[in-house]
């Protein structure tokens, strides 16, 4: 099965590449339009030029190094599915997030992921907590 990295895996890893190291090397990873968007974003909000450098450096490694996916309408129906059945139990999770998800059911991905707790409460998703 491949492997929807989600953006905490890369933010840990520029901390620390060995976070890479606890993926599976048999699967193929994969990330998300979003997770690419969060990490530019990370960019442009580096409070010093030394720091941005570094970050868009290490960013643009993480971005060549992995297939994006895009949304497609497959992608914004489940995502707007999980999303309507998560706000009526008040299970809501972060918009980008939800993304993700929604990104790793469409294609049939599991999602690898620091931040388990939020991703836990998405009924159906395959799930790799770190």
């Amino acid at each position: 099965m491949a492997c929807l990295l989600d953006t905490s895996i890369l933010i840990d890893a520029e901390r620390d590449a060995q976070v890479l190291d606890r993926l599976d090397d048999e699967e193929t990873q994969l990330i998300s339009v979003i997770t690419a968007s969060e990490l530019l974003h990370g960019v442009h909000r580096a409070n010093d030029s030394t720091r941005r450098g570094r970050r868009e450096a290490f960013v643009e490694q993480m971005l060549g190094a992995f297939d994006v996916i895009p949304i497609t309408l497959e992608v914004a129906r489940i995502h707007a599915s999980i999303g309507a059945r998560l706000a009526s139990s008040g299970d809501v999770i972060g918009p980008h997030d939800l993304w993700i998800a929604a990104t790793a059911i469409s294609h049939g991905l599991r999602v690898a992921t620091t931040n388990a707790r939020e991703f836990e409460r998405v009924p159906g998703l395959d799930l790799l907590a770190l």
